[in-house]
């Protein structure tokens, strides 16, 4: 018994001067509060940016055709541009024209902050987006800003006549025109009238 006693002494010296050496190859722990500046960045979770709240309000209905028994058509113009040609209506015309300031630059895709802010800037009641381009945070902003309604258009009018990107090939009671700068208005008003068809103001219908 004694001499299992006296053997296992050098192990256990042994075992503890191992100990010690890994203790003293460790290295110390470091408050986060003594790292420096771009260390301590390196550590800090990364946050995301907050998603737009819902509205609280209805969203707006995206329109290109009004739903009407009378026989009318509206015509809407698009302000664009610092070109005096641009920002006003095509002349010669003497019916009502809704005229649009939309801007040059798509508001799709950006962050509902970004949109919020330019809409409400505008403070429209009636919106038309840039390009015809929008998306779901488009018309969450929008409805945070008052609008009511987001107004598209079912034909064109260019200088080679009125285009149709969907739907018949030809004015129906209702439909929102856009003119385009430079247009011949005459050519629009034989159509509308060859259809039995006046143009009425947008704004009193929606």
């Amino acid at each position: 018994m004694r001499r299992r006693a006296r053997g296992a002494a050098p192990v256990a010296a042994g075992v503890l001067a191992a100990a010690l050496l890994l203790a003293g190859c460790a290295q110390p722990v470091v408050p986060i509060e003594r790292l420096g500046r771009k260390a301590a960045e390196g550590v800090r979770p990364h946050l995301r940016p907050l998603a737009a709240p819902p509205s609280r309000r209805p969203l707006p209905p995206v329109v290109d055709h009004v739903p009407t028994h009378d026989r009318i058509v509206f015509l809407t113009y698009d302000a664009t541009g610092r070109d005096p040609r641009r920002t006003a209506a095509p002349r010669g015309l003497r019916v009502p024209v809704t005229r649009f300031t939309p801007g040059l630059r798509p508001l799709a895709g950006k962050p509902y902050a970004a949109q919020r802010a330019a809409l409400c800037a505008r403070r429209t009641r009636l919106l038309r987006p840039p390009r015809g381009s929008y998306d779901a945070t488009t018309l969450r902003a929008a409805a945070d800003c008052g609008t009511t309604a987001v107004v598209l258009w079912r034909a064109t009018l260019t200088p080679t006549g009125l285009i149709y990107p969907r739907g018949p090939h030809h004015l129906r009671p209702g439909d929102i025109v856009r003119l385009l700068p430079e247009t011949p208005t005459a050519r629009l008003l034989d159509a509308i009238h060859g259809r039995n068809l006046t143009a009425a103001r947008l704004e009193d219908y929606l």
